[in-house]
């Protein structure tokens, strides 16, 4: 089962540049059954109720966002995790893309 996160009425903006998802080894990762390339954007989601600091895993081409740029996630899911006494949640998204400002009338 998948875990979506509905990001509507967020407001998610780049907190820290894109950078490679590398592995313990230092080499960057890449997804299973692709092969295609992943990456590491953090983000700050805003909302009525405050803000978090999130990092998105995506795979593919490197997205073209900047810091304190507000972006748009596609289909944004929370992973749960535990490992070793540990646990979180891993986010990954299909993509993450610049958000268009509305278009002066």
């Amino acid at each position: 089962m998948k875990l979506y996160v509905d990001t509507t009425g967020k407001q998610v903006t780049v907190s820290k540049q894109t950078e490679p998802k590398n592995d313990q080894n230092g080499n960057q990762r890449s997804e299973k059954n692709t092969g295609r390339l992943m990456w590491s954007t953090q983000v700050i989601v805003l909302d009525e109720t405050g803000g978090e600091v999130i990092t998105i895993t995506t795979a593919g081409e490197k997205p073209n966002v900047t810091v304190g740029q507000l972006v748009a996630i596609e289909q944004l899911e929370a992973i749960p995790w535990a490992t070793n006494g540990r646990n979180g949640v891993a986010f990954r998204a299909v993509s993450l893309k610049p958000l268009q400002a509305p278009s002066a009338k």
